[in-house]
């Protein structure tokens, strides 16, 4: 009757309140000796009866690794591999057990590293890729593992998957090119690490311009169990020196015009500029000025992610946004790609970075040098997109600069008929709240200049803020009923 059991005990511990009645009764002791049968189905149920009992409870897990469970599963993984069921089962339970350091440890001494590899090279579904991966995730960040694993040739197989699916488009397959790309550079992390892979040169940087590709940090299309480890390995790869690799190699390509390396190189640099650690760290090394050698390039893709790369540099930084403010050759490059037409995605990265170039350096010498180079009427027209994150940069970018030295902008904010362009915003009812409060908070900035705040009677604004002040956004309400204080000269 024990495989009957415990297939009786895999399904009651589908019910989460059951699992503690399981625990009390010492079921997972019970159920653990069975682990070592050699009945497919006892091994079946009964591992899916401790997975389900102990999912979630990191003690139990923990007790499980002690006992010896670890030796159990491997054993299972490796004398049942063509077992699709049991296989599934086993996966799980490593995928469960793998982000435990004991677990990691007892794994070390054993052969699971062929085993995952065997079961990658055979996997033909997603999810099973997805599984497969999430274990070999956990296990790169242990030195001895991740040794057993180049060891047993996942770098090949991972190749190969790259090679197989990339190009495809459809969502699955692009989660499993990224997570392959990603784990590859795992594997590259660390100095015990290069020398066992052993690899030229020109294999690391195909390495890293294969994550560079296939790598994004949008985020809405990836699965966070899959990602966690993607900030940490941008900030381990900025500490071991491997900018300076993708710099050369970008460098080296701008003479010879290859599109595709460069594009791959700027993601890359991109994708390391993320987290704030290295953003500091890049702009201490030069990374912004080396970069600006693709200034020239007439290749939209190369300047898309240029202007991607400088943006996400000086995303918060208030030093780097100061750098490419003052900068005349960036930013009259920057004013005429804000003027691009055939090109969605140049056109808006040259108007968020312009934006973001106000937005993250409070200088008045940035306001001028802006000015000078007739980026203002840029910033005005941003504030008309049919984006709203887009019209907030643009207000807000607007608002610190007018509130910095508005006496140099009032003539470009008068020719571009800004007053204008906010009014329109605030009297459209498909305007979001957010990009009302703004546009008011930005009108409150603009009346502290006679000739604006004559434009702003003339437009009769005043007549708009009123029915704002019954808007049904409480924000929305608050602000409109603060700027027509202002507007009638109230404290």
């Amino acid at each position: 009757c024990a495989v009957k059991a415990a297939q009786v005990l895999s399904e009651i511990a589908k019910n989460d309140e059951m699992k503690k009645p399981c625990i009390e009764a010492d079921l997972v002791v019970t159920l653990i000796p069975l682990l070592e049968s050699t009945d497919q189905e006892m091994l079946l149920h009964a591992g899916r009866a401790i997975g389900r009992i102990c999912y979630d409870n990191r003690d139990l897990q923990e007790e499980l690794v002690k006992v010896g469970v670890i030796s159990s599963l491997v054993r299972i993984l490796t004398d049942y591999a063509e077992s699709e069921p049991l296989v599934h089962v086993d996966l799980l339970a490593l995928c469960n057990l793998a982000d435990l350091d004991t677990a990691k440890e007892a794994l070390s001494k054993t052969k699971v590293a062929e085993q995952l590899v065997k079961q990658l090279r055979r996997a033909e579904n997603h999810e099973r890729l997805e599984i497969i991966f999430e274990v070999l995730q956990a296990l790169a960040e242990n030195d001895a593992l991740k040794v057993q694993l180049v060891e047993a040739g996942v770098q090949e197989v991972l190749s190969d998957i790259l090679l197989r699916l990339q190009g495809n488009s459809q969502a699955e397959d692009t989660c499993i090119v990224k997570a392959a790309s990603d784990l590859i550079v795992s594997l590259l992390l660390g100095v015990k690490m290069l020398k066992e892979l052993a690899c030229s040169k020109e294999n690391t940087e195909e390495f890293l311009l294969l994550w560079g590709r296939n790598n994004i940090q949008t985020s809405t299309d990836v699965k966070t169990t899959t990602y966690g480890h993607l900030n940490g390995n941008c900030i381990r790869m900025v500490q071991v020196g491997v900018i300076h690799q993708l710099l050369d190699l970008l460098e080296k390509h701008v003479e010879s015009g290859d599109v595709s390396v460069q594009h791959a190189a700027l993601s890359a640099l991109r994708n390391l500029a993320i987290p704030v650690v290295n953003k500091v760290q890049m702009l201490e090394e030069g990374v912004a000025e080396r970069i600006q050698a693709l200034l020239r390039s007439e290749m939209p893709p190369v300047q898309f992610k240029l202007l991607g790369t400088l943006r996400m540099l000086a995303d918060g930084q208030a030093d780097a946004a100061e750098i490419l403010g003052q900068d005349p050759m960036l930013l009259n490059r920057l004013v005429q790609w804000c003027d691009v037409k055939d090109h969605a995605g140049v056109h808006g990265e040259a108007n968020r970075l312009l934006a973001s170039i106000v937005r993250h350096n409070r200088s008045q010498e940035v306001v001028k040098a802006v000015q000078e180079a007739q980026g203002v009427k840029h910033l005005v027209s941003m504030t008309t997109s049919e984006h709203a994150a887009l019209q907030n940069e643009a207000l807000n970018a607007l608002a610190i600069a007018s509130a910095i030295d508005l006496d140099t902008l009032e003539a470009s904010f008068k020719e571009s008929q800004l007053v204008q362009s906010l009014h329109r915003l605030l009297q459209d009812d498909n305007t979001t709240p957010e990009v009302k409060y703004n546009s008011m908070s930005l009108l409150c900035s603009l009346l502290n200049s006679g000739d604006l705040r004559q434009e702003i009677e003339e437009d009769k604004i005043k007549e708009t803020l009123e029915q704002l002040c019954s808007h049904s956004n409480a924000n929305v309400v608050k602000e409109a009923a603060a700027t027509l204080q202002v507007l009638k000269g109230e404290p």
